[in-house]
């Protein structure tokens, strides 16, 4: 394995760092409250980095979601990339390529996704998507959104046309506010056709992988920014005249975090090599969404309690990465659930080794 980006993932990398340096700021984030910073999301999809990713595949999206991750960036970059881009192109029709995928490239359509199913979307026998999903990220925002029904096959359903005023037909959206501010909705669907997408369950698990690949780069992000804030405190504050950063207590808590993100990361990226590589990484995707959620959230702990009395103040800095770091926790599904899944996953493929 070699997880040395290519010149074109680092250029888009270098491009993503700027901008999101520049332009997600503390100031421009507090402005922004719960909601998505569109000035933001045109200037990303100006500069052509949602369009990049068909290029640089799922290893440089994580690179890039590293970067919208250290600093909390609120855009629907990471679901419109996972569920509209990269779904469509690795999974559509020549037709539905040719239709879809211009949009989600210059961003005038924004995707997102109710994963993972938890069977509340059902295909009736009139071919029409029934059901709601309690919330889906960045889905005030949404053209579109894939659902998959109780059969795990996955269908796009438009929500709202690029542009337009109002939802679809059928298609309801309520605002929901969530831990980090992802503009996130509850989907209600009644009688919607939606349009298929991919051959059914193989598909769903392919996207599924996908997305937990992404996220877990989204949260290496979110660890490395909360990490680089409470360094810089603890190096810059002083107690009884030396730095914090001189107590081994916090120089230990600190180390402890740098490995919890470093083995997000590497996780995140191994699963993203063999994505594209196309080797099988369904387990490689869970063991990097157990890192993101079980670490992740240690790292953002860390980040505030290394900060002291500073990091417990709801409008610093650090505690977006606290929010964010959660937020993935939650989506990722817990810990506990994550390992269930992978330990599943591994019993099956050994037993049907031994067979």
């Amino acid at each position: 394995m070699d997880f040395t980006p290519s010149e074109e993932q680092s250029a888009a990398q270098g491009l993503a760092a700027r901008i999101f340096g520049d332009l997600s700021t503390h100031e421009r984030l507090t402005a922004a409250g719960t909601g998505t910073d569109a000035e933001l999301w045109k200037e990303l999809c100006a500069a052509g980095l949602p369009a990049a990713v068909e290029d640089i595949g799922l290893l440089g999206l994580v690179l890039l979601l590293e970067e919208q991750g250290r600093t909390t960036a609120q855009v629907p970059f990471a679901v419109t990339c996972v569920y509209g881009l990269l779904a469509v192109a690795e999974h559509g029709t020549a037709e539905q390529r040719e239709r879809l995928l211009p949009g989600l490239r210059d961003g005038t359509a924004v995707a997102t996704g109710a994963f993972p199913a938890r069977g509340r979307v059902h295909l009736a026998e009139d071919g029409a998507l029934y059901g709601s999903v309690p919330w889906v990220p960045w889905l005030r925002d949404a053209t579109h959104v894939l659902v998959a029904d109780t059969d795990l096959a996955l269908w796009i359903v438009e929500a709202s046309a690029p542009g337009a005023e109002g939802r679809a037909p059928g298609v309801t959206v309520d605002p929901v506010e969530t831990t980090a501010p992802w503009s996130a909705g509850r989907l209600v669907l009644d009688g919607v056709r939606g349009e298929r997408l991919g051959n059914g369950p193989e598909a769903y698990a392919a996207v599924l992988a996908t997305a937990r690949t992404a996220f877990a780069g989204l949260q290496a992000g979110v660890c490395a920014g909360s990490l680089a804030r409470a360094v810089h405190h603890t190096v810059t504050r002083e107690q009884f005249g030396r730095p914090l950063s001189t107590n081994q207590g916090v120089l230990l808590r600190a180390a402890d975090a740098h490995m919890d993100t470093e083995a997000i990361r590497v996780t995140a990226y191994e699963a993203a090599w063999r994505h594209d590589e196309r080797r099988a990484c369904g387990a490689q995707a869970l063991t990097a969404a157990w890192w993101a959620s079980e670490a992740g959230k240690r790292v953002v702990h860390a980040g505030q309690h290394l900060h002291g009395g500073t990091g417990a103040d709801l409008d610093h800095p650090v505690h977006r990465h606290f929010l964010w770091g959660r937020q993935l926790d939650a989506y990722l599904g817990s810990g506990s659930e994550v390992l269930e899944e992978l330990g599943l996953l591994l019993a099956d493929s050994a037993r049907g080794d031994a067979s």
